[in-house]
Parts: C-alpha cells; sequence; structure tokens
C-alpha cells in the first residue's frame, strides 16, 4: 500500500517539501468535510496571506470570516484563529509535536491531532479518518463500512497495523487509497493494491455495513440561510445584501441570531455585521 501511494498519491500543495507543520494544521482544519479540490487554492491564498500562527493571531476577525468563505462551518476559521493564539502565547509561535499538546488547541481533536503528528512530525500515530476506517474495516475485518463511531475494537485492529518505521506513511497511503479507489459509493477494486488480501473483497463484497445515517436535505434549510447570510455580509453592500441574501424572512432572522450566537456576526447601529469590521 505504501508502494502504491508513493505513485499514486495526488500532487497537493501541503505534501510538498518544505511545508511546515503550521500549513499542515491549516490543511486539517480546511478538509474538515469539505471537498479536496476546494481547499487547495483557499489554502495556498491562506499560506500566502497568513504564512506562519502569529500572523494568523493578529488578523481582524472579520478578514478571517471573509477568507474562509466556501469552506463551510466558518466556527472552524474562529477556531483556526483561536489555535494560532494559544500556539503563540503556549509555544513561541511553533505547533506543538506532542498529540496531547495538539489536542489541547481549540478545535482540534483526535484526529487531527494524530494527522499533524503523523504528517508534520512523522509520528506513527493512530490516524483514523473516514477513508482510513472504511480501507481497514472491508479489508481486515470484512465489513463494506465501518460503524457510525470510532469503537474500542477498530482502533485496536487500526493500531496493530502501524509500526514505528512505517506509521506515518502507512496513514497517508491508506487514507489516499480510502480517497481515490476505496470510496464508498463505487469502490474500484480492480486497482486496489490490498485486492488479493482485501477480506471484503473475498466475501463478494457483501452490503454488511450498518445502515448509512441518512443526511438532513441542505437545500432550505437553516444552514443554508446561514451560508447566505455570511456570503452577504462578506460583500461591499453589507446590511442592504443581507436584506436580499435569503427569501423567507423568518428563517433569515432565524440564521442571523444563531449567527450571532456563535460570535460569527455582530451587532451593529445600523444592522449587523462581521465581527470586527
Amino acid at each position: 500500500m505504501i508502494d502504491w501511494y508513493a505513485s499514486h498519491a495526488r500532487a497537493l500543495p501541503w505534501r510538498e517539501p518544505g511545508v511546515t507543520p503550521w500549513g499542515i494544521l491549516v490543511s486539517e482544519f480546511m478538509a474538515q468535510q469539505t471537498q479536496i479540490d476546494r481547499v487547495v487554492p483557499r489554502w495556498q491564498e491562506w499560506m500566502h496571506t497568513w504564512p506562519t500562527p502569529a500572523a494568523l493571531a493578529d488578523a481582524p476577525l472579520a478578514d478571517v470570516l471573509r477568507a474562509w468563505q466556501g469552506l463551510g462551518y466558518p466556527r472552524r476559521a474562529i477556531r483556526l484563529q483561536a489555535s494560532a493564539k494559544a500556539i503563540l502565547e503556549q509555544w513561541d509561535g511553533q505547533v506543538p509535536q506532542d498529540e496531547a499538546a495538539l489536542l489541547s488547541l481549540p478545535g482540534v481533536g483526535h484526529y487531527t491531532a494524530a494527522a499533524v503528528a503523523a504528517f508534520a512530525f512523522g509520528r506513527p500515530t493512530l490516524v483514523l479518518d473516514t477513508n482510513v476506517r472504511r480501507v481497514i474495516t472491508r479489508a481486515w475485518a470484512g465489513r463494506a463500512a465501518p460503524a457510525a463511531h470510532v469503537t474500542k475494537a477498530e482502533r485496536e485492529l487500526a493500531a496493530s497495523l502501524l509500526d514505528d518505521s512505517s506509521g506515518a506513511s502507512w496513514s497517508a497511503a491508506a487514507m489516499e487509497l480510502g480517497a481515490l479507489v476505496c470510496t464508498a459509493r463505487a469502490p474500484r477494486c480492480e486497482d486496489c493494491p490490498l485486492q488479493a488480501s482485501c477480506a471484503w473483497l473475498a466475501l463478494g463484497r457483501p452490503q454488511n455495513g450498518p445502515k448509512p445515517r441518512r443526511q438532513p436535505a441542505f437545500n432550505g434549510s437553516d444552514r443554508q440561510a446561514r451560508g447566505a447570510v455570511m456570503r452577504a455580509l462578506s460583500s461591499p453592500s453589507q446590511t442592504s445584501a443581507v436584506e436580499q441574501c435569503w427569501p423567507d424572512a423568518e428563517q433569515r432572522e432565524r440564521a442571523l441570531a444563531s449567527l450571532v450566537a456563535d460570535g460569527l456576526v455582530a451587532r451593529t447601529p445600523s444592522g449587523y455585521a462581521l465581527p470586527g469590521s
């Protein structure tokens, strides 16, 4: 699988030699539930504007939120800036290498901490994103998909596949294999380097995984309304644009109220604006 990765890995900018641990951390924040092709140009712009934690820590929040447009869940932008401030204050501006220290950063969970420790510092940490979990579940456990939440047995199985010499490379390879070949809906088993030993393929690819959770509709949702409001407030006309950004006035006001409660929008004497505008 590591050999397969060496010749098939996508040429993503944060994988290039010389990328700082800060660049890796930014990429992990951005890639959470966001398509990689949308992340690449935004990551490049972000790293040009704020190449260090110190640079982002001093940035106006309104600029940070504008730069995050299109990446979903703008609260992640606030947490990334909070992490930058913590890195500046507690680790002298250097992203910590220790997984436990990374976990103390705002917005950093077990996956992100493990991913940064692995991909920025080469640590053989247990990196369990959706793609890695799917590869392990199919190839070693013979099931179509992992459970909704990581189980103790799954964590123990994944840990048994790591070793100190190739842990970080193995995690990167498993992640890429799940993203490109061992996909959720249309796996390309004929192109998989694990096809000769995959337990799920040997069983005939049975649909024996947990029942997929039904995702709530996005069109017309409060989440879509929140996004429309954020885009409107990022435009030059701001308040006037907000009044026209969503047809349902009641839902628009509900979106505004929730954004204010989340610290993503501020009330002003003239209406609403991004914080610090």
